[in-house]
């Protein structure tokens, strides 16, 4: 699984398909029916990129069945490139369901068992170069969980870390990005979690969350502010805490920003901070200053919470740019 050119991102964990009710209000056993989608946090975040003109790739594996045929024609489809996706030849594509409940309730069933085959990627499988040379590398917490993707997760970073300090000796750079991303259902306990993000924080640039993910990482504070710190204490440039309909808390080597939220009618929630992510890519491969990235990608996570879908939704800079101008016209 070679590449040969450079990526602007990388993104490496979770897929699956998504297949979302197409009523909402009701519990799943009230469902009539239900749409499919491309789904999977890092997976959205690199169609999210994409959708910026960014040249992304995921790392990860589906099973040897007819939805991992449809995650490589989705993937192919929104033009993220899939030569990093393996298969696992016994484990099935996981599914996951959600229910739909406006404005802030959306229920996930994960089907994920006996394993997913995002989590049997192995260490040695992994394309190290195209790794460290991703002009952006974007892991999550949920690679952590379980063996063998954790050790793949944790070599990777270490790998690229090792390249990120030859390259910064060169006055160059790369980014490293930890999407907080804590799901109960995939742990013993949150210190479990903890103890291997412990691990993974050294190795990373970003570190993005919300309030329950940042207490997970570096324990509880009592203000976003306070668990930025820590996050920054624990060695990140730049710590991003996502308040929901509080907006965003971003603290970096300029200070502290804080912005409010894009105004939205909330359709379904679950992408919204894939969408985040997505921008927050383009936003610092742009070289932009972190208020503006901030403000930017709060608006796009709110053009995907207006949306049915989240792979589907993701939207290009000119309509994230349009949501922005709505915004600062309502004001």
């Amino acid at each position: 699984m070679a590449v040969a050119a450079t990526h602007d991102v990388v993104t490496m964990g979770r897929v699956g398909v998504d297949l979302y009710p197409q009523q909402t209000g009701v519990g799943l056993e009230d469902v009539a029916s239900f749409a499919k989608f491309l789904g999977g946090s890092p997976t959205n975040v690199a169609v999210a990129a994409a959708r910026y003109g960014r040249k992304a790739a995921v790392i990860t594996k589906t099973g040897a069945d007819p939805f991992g045929k449809f995650v490589r024609k989705a993937l192919q489809g929104y033009g993220v490139d899939d030569s990093l996706v393996g298969t696992s030849p016994e484990l099935p594509t996981p599914v996951t369901f959600c229910e739909i409940f406006p404005p802030d309730d959306f229920p996930l069933y994960f089907y994920r068992l006996p394993k997913a085959p995002d989590l049997d990627i192995h260490a040695e499988e992994l394309d190290l170069d195209a790794i460290r040379n991703a002009s952006v590398f974007w892991v999550t917490v949920t690679g952590l969980c379980q063996e063998p993707s954790r050790s793949a997760t944790l070599a990777a970073l270490e790998a690229r870390s090792r390249f990120m300090e030859d390259l910064q000796q060169e006055g160059k750079g790369g980014i490293t990005v930890l999407d907080l991303d804590y799901r109960p259902m995939f742990w013993d306990s949150p210190q479990a979690a903890r103890d291997w993000v412990k691990l993974a924080l050294p190795h990373v640039t970003v570190a993005v969350g919300n309030r329950e993910e940042c207490e997970v990482a570096v324990g509880a504070h009592d203000t976003p502010a306070e668990a930025a710190q820590a996050l920054r204490a624990a060695g990140v440039s730049l710590a991003v805490v996502k308040q929901g309909p509080k907006g965003v808390l971003a603290l970096d080597d300029s200070g502290q920003v804080e912005v409010p939220p894009a105004p939205v009618q909330v359709v379904n929630g679950l992408g919204a901070g894939d969408a985040f992510g997505g921008a927050l890519v383009h936003g610092l491969l742009a070289g932009w200053g972190t208020e503006r990235i901030m403000r930017f990608a709060n608006a796009a996570g709110a053009l995907v919470a207006g949306a049915l879908a989240c792979s589907d939704a993701m939207p290009t800079q000119a309509e994230v740019e349009r949501k922005l101008q709505e915004a600062s016209d309502a004001a």
